[in-house]
């Protein structure tokens, strides 16, 4: 579903930008918008929700637990009255819906900014190599890799995937060629003979896993050595993985530290992915009284999410996506945390920053531990 989705979605948006403004990096920012007004409807669900519950919580936690206490040997009329309150308030599992069924159209635009044409792609085959009276007693189960469009101009691109007939299983001493071609069964070499730059597109091939176990030949051609598990990949060439955009260098770039010397576009877009996080959850919270659980958790997960892409590094292409899906989330979440609440929650709302007002305006006791040592302690 993911590849239907990349193949029959999402490039032909991207070729329809790059058609009006021939540059890959304006078709992220276009096909971003696109996608995050489709799901509009759905994040805006996910939003409501999160901040109802925020404001709900405290009351449903209290009533929650006065209708466990109050019919505890009664399960019918508890779960009849729990029922009534997920009816009044909502349930908190309300806002997750909306997250699930956007999911599969978020992960082939995540996979089609990883792929053709805005970095390498890579096809990985691992390889068990068995004695070969092993492997004669084993069935063989064809192997295919995920397919990928790679693009061998700006308006020609192509399934293509990787095969091994066989399987991935093979016996020590045999020699077998991985297949890489498009879903119709045409040789990638035979397709991309066919175009001038042709040759540009073609797949280097390496064992990243193993090399004392098995090798491979610039053709795609595996000889297994000894028995063992090997990892060979082939990888073509993204054409636009070398492209620049405003201050990134190359949008199929990756890793913030590399080979001795800091990126300072990938740092940039990764603290531009922190900073419109926070301001996001900022945002979220506007209007709302004072959360302390929710605010450790706020503090502290934009740190680990950021700092993630540090040592889990993605391409440059799909950090500018996610930090022009951060911008367009924390709009929507302004625009949304202006409407009015029902009338219930409203009320609720009123009286806890009433409550939160009353605090604030009424004096701290002095206790001892507040004295300074030369200060006389109070007689009252």
């Amino acid at each position: 579903m993911i590849g239907y989705l990349s193949d029959n979605l999402l490039i032909p948006i991207l070729d329809f930008f790059y058609g009006l403004v021939p540059s890959y990096g304006l078709a992220i920012v276009a096909l971003t918008i696109v996608i995050r007004l489709a799901l509009f409807p759905l994040s805006a669900g996910s939003i409501r929700s999160a901040r109802r519950m925020r404001i709900a919580q405290p009351v449903m936690q209290k009533r929650q637990a006065d209708i466990k206490s109050r019919y505890a040997n009664n399960p019918q009329k508890q779960q009849e009255e729990l029922g009534k309150l997920m009816g009044e308030f909502g349930s908190p599992l309300a806002g997750c819906l909306p997250l699930l069924v956007q999911m599969p159209i978020l992960f082939a635009l995540f996979a089609t900014l990883r792929g053709s044409p805005f970095a390498d792609v890579p096809y990985l085959v691992n390889l068990k190599i068995l004695p070969p009276e092993q492997v004669a007693t084993i069935e063989p189960k064809p192997f295919t890799s995920p397919r990928h469009s790679i693009f061998i101009t700006d308006k020609d691109h192509f399934p293509v995937i990787a095969s091994l007939p066989g399987g991935t299983k093979i016996a020590a001493g045999d020699s077998v060629d991985i297949k890489l071609e498009t879903l119709t069964g045409e040789k990638y070499s035979n397709l991309i003979s066919r175009f001038d730059n042709g040759t540009k597109f073609s797949p280097t091939w390496k064992v990243t896993k193993g090399s004392d176990i098995a090798s491979v030949s610039s053709d795609g051609k595996v000889t297994a050595r000894y028995p063992g598990d090997a990892t060979v990949e082939g990888r073509i060439p993204g054409l636009a993985a070398k492209s620049g955009f405003l201050f990134i260098k190359a949008l199929g770039q990756v890793g913030f530290y590399v080979d001795g010397s800091i990126n300072w576009d990938i740092a940039i877009l990764v603290a531009g992915f922190g900073l419109t996080l926070v301001i996001s959850q900022a945002l979220s919270g506007q209007g709302m009284p004072p959360n302390p659980q929710q605010a450790t958790a706020q503090k502290i997960t934009p740190i680990m999410i950021t700092g993630m892409f540090l040592f889990f590094p993605l391409p440059a292409g799909v950090l500018l996506y996610m930090v022009i899906a951060n911008i367009f989330q924390a709009f929507q979440t302004f625009l949304l945390s202006k409407e009015a609440l029902p009338d219930n929650l409203q009320k609720i709302l009123n009286d806890q920053l009433n409550q939160q007002n009353k605090e604030k305006l009424t004096p701290s006791p002095i206790v001892d531990s507040d004295r300074l040592p030369f200060e006389p302690k109070s007689n009252k």
